[in-house]
Formats: structure tokens, C-alpha cells, sequence
């Protein structure tokens, strides 16, 4: 049970990655496309521009997860030698910890004492680092799961504002874009609100304000970028 538990959890911790990576793969890319567009009608200028940009951002966010989850297991990884060094050479220190943990959460001295010892006595490791760091042992993301999900999910994000740009012409390029983006957004802003056990409504409103907003300023801004 509990390695299924683990396995889970790092499931969930991946889809999570991979859903803020495909919210900054739409967002950036539709921020190049519209700059672009409204700058140059010519369509191969657009596409090779949301391309690279959709390359740059699936990468960036990729090695960005990477570092992050490695740096967060090397801090973990860290403390839990800290604590096995401690149980082994001052395991009463250890104990007053976790009483203390305790205590603060309104449990009694005397009850708060026995809980400390009982965990301490039943499993060492685990209370120490639980009460002390908030560190579940096991729980600990795959930093190449992050990278990867994130990589793909954010070209996955971007890809289709890009190819409702690059694909469509006339008067229907600029409305099955904006519509591409609202739908992308609203997506991962649902997929956001069940995954972090939110509001979905909230979540939705929230990204379809933040995709409008982020057509409008870089629309504005090539608008600006064509004066000159």
C-alpha cells in the first residue's frame, strides 16, 4: 500500500509539472505569434517564429523542472542524513522535536512526550523527518519524469495556437486563434483545479483572463513594433 501510495504520488507530482508546462507553452507561444502576426502577414515568418519559440519554451521548462526537483531531492536527501546522524548520536534531541511538534499543534506535554517516544521507538527516520522537515520518505518526484512531462506538454500547449495560426487564412486566422488559446487555457486550467483539489470554475475564469490578456498586450505590442 504504501509503494503504491509513492507511486501515486509521483504520478500526480508529473501530471502537475505537466499541466503548468503546457499553460506556459500556450502563453508563451500565442505572445510570439501575436506579436508576429501583426507585424508580417507572411505565414512562414509566423510559423517559423511560434516554432521556435514553442522549441525554446518545451526545453526551458524542461531543464527549469529538472534543476528544481534535483535541487529539492539533494535538500531532502540532506536533511535525512542530518537526522540519521542525530538518532544514531543524540536520539533524546530527536525525541524533544518531535514532543515539541507536538505540543505546538495544542496536544499536552505528557501526551505529546509518549507520542515522541512511541514514534521514535516505532519508526525513527520517518517521524523525524515528517515532524521536523514536512519530508514523507519515498516521496521523492523522479526529476527526469518532470523534465520530460513538462517538455512534452508544454509543445503539446503551444502547438495548437500555432497551428491555428499557421493552418487557417483570411479572416478566419485571427478567430480560430483566440478561440485555440481560450479553449487550451480553459483545459489546463480545469486539468490544474482537479489535480490541486480546487475550485475548476475559479481555475477556468482565472487562465481564460490571463490567455485574453496575454493576446491583447502582444497584440498591442506589434501593433507598436509596426510603427517603426
Amino acid at each position: 500500500m504504501q509503494k503504491k501510495k509513492q507511486n501515486m504520488n509521483e504520478k500526480l507530482n508529473t501530471l502537475r509539472a505537466g499541466v503548468l508546462g503546457s499553460n506556459d507553452g500556450i502563453l508563451t507561444v500565442v505572445g510570439v505569434l501575436f506579436s508576429v502576426a501583426v507585424a508580417t502577414p507572411n505565414i512562414f515568418t509566423i510559423f517559423i517564429a511560434g516554432l521556435s519559440d514553442l522549441l525554446a519554451c518545451a526545453f526551458s521548462m524542461a531543464s527549469g523542472e529538472y534543476a528544481s526537483v534535483s535541487s529539492q531531492r539533494d535538500a531532502e536527501s540532506s536533511a535525512v542524513k542530518v537526522e540519521q546522524k542525530l538518532l544514531q548520536d543524540d536520539i533524546s534531541s530527536e525525541i524533544k522535536a518531535v514532543k515539541k511538534y507536538y505540543v505546538s499543534r495544542g496536544i499536552s506535554d505528557e501526551t505529546s512526550t509518549e507520542i515522541a517516544k512511541e514514534l521514535i521507538e516505532k519508526k525513527p527516520l520517518d517521524t523525524v523527518v515528517n515532524t521536523k522537515y514536512g519530508i514523507q520518505l519515498g516521496h521523492y518526484m523522479n526529476p527526469w519524469n518532470a523534465a520530460f512531462s513538462s517538455l512534452v506538454s508544454a509543445s503539446l500547449g503551444g502547438i495548437f495556437p500555432l497551428l491555428a495560426m499557421s493552418l487557417t487564412s483570411g479572416i478566419y486566422r485571427w478567430p480560430s486563434t483566440i478561440i485555440a488559446v481560450i479553449l487550451s487555457v480553459a483545459i489546463t486550467g480545469y486539468l490544474s483545479a482537479k489535480l490541486g483539489n480546487g475550485l475548476a470554475k475559479t481555475a477556468v475564469i482565472r487562465n481564460i483572463i490571463i490567455g485574453i490578456l496575454t493576446m491583447a498586450i502582444h497584440f498591442a505590442l506589434g501593433k507598436l513594433m509596426n510603427q517603426f
